[in-house]
């Protein structure tokens, strides 16, 4: 997928999700994040946007920590959220793609990588807000391109999980496959469990304790926790220490 197919979607789901927001009211319980209403996922997806934004639109070669939760509510705080996304959207659109800036996980250019994460950010939390209108992860899922579903997979168990942050660990050496059954032989994720971060290759070579498969946008979506394992087969461990110790923060 490149750069503009991204941005596309970062704009579609950002549109969805405040629609599902205003749908739902901001005292809305959101099911699939136990601990938020639908005025806590306006909040923090929309401090993420601007946050976001402030790399590409600055040039900023740093991390920063952003600005912070906005003191918003009701209407105030859904305008404020479209207002953001639309800001993050045409930033991403118009920037030039040798744009350079800080970003925190490997990617052909800085720009690339802004508009894949936000792709995905916004992608589960739209996710998110439309469970709080009583729609399942299972039946939001199925708006999402298989593609796309493949490459927030692979974003997940090469970039974030290679990092020295991951908390995915295990004494004792483990494999752990993950299949998206829908896709070609490609969408194979293979990922080392050990005392270290996890180590993911994109093959289906050698033997694996535990295999996590089914069509790549439900598994997209369990590997964020949003709903259960399409299937597992194996040692069904390996996927309880995922569900206990993926969480992204």
């Amino acid at each position: 997928m490149d750069t503009a197919e991204f941005v596309h979607i970062l704009d579609r789901e950002g549109r969805s999700l405040a629609d599902a927001a205003a749908g739902a009211g901001p005292e809305a319980k959101v099911p699939t994040c136990p601990d938020w209403q639908v005025r806590d996922l306006l909040r923090h997806t929309g401090m993420v946007h601007r946050w976001a934004r402030s790399f590409v639109a600055e040039g900023r070669s740093e991390p920063h920590p952003g600005a912070g939760l906005p003191d918003l509510d009701g209407a105030e705080l859904l305008e404020w959220f479209r207002e953001g996304h639309r800001g993050l959207v045409d930033t991403l659109t118009t920037a030039p793609p040798d744009t350079e800036c800080w970003h925190f996980l490997p990617a052909p250019s800085p720009l690339a990588f802004w508009a894949r994460r936000q792709a995905h950010e916004t992608a589960v939390h739209r996710v998110d807000a439309e469970s709080a209108l009583g729609r399942t992860p299972r039946e939001s899922a199925e708006s999402l391109p298989a593609a796309f579903a493949a490459d927030g997979i692979d974003e997940l168990l090469s970039g974030f999980h290679a990092r020295p942050r991951s908390r995915v660990r295990i004494e004792e050496p483990r494999v752990l496959r993950v299949r998206a059954t829908d896709l070609t032989e490609d969408a194979v994720w293979t990922v080392r469990l050990s005392p270290e971060p996890p180590a993911t290759e994109r093959t289906a070579d050698g033997k694996a304790d535990c295999e996590i498969a089914g069509p790549a946008a439900p598994l997209y979506l369990a590997l964020w926790n949003r709903l259960p394992f399409p299937a597992v087969t194996g040692d069904a461990a390996l996927a309880e220490l995922w569900r206990e110790k993926s969480a992204i923060t």
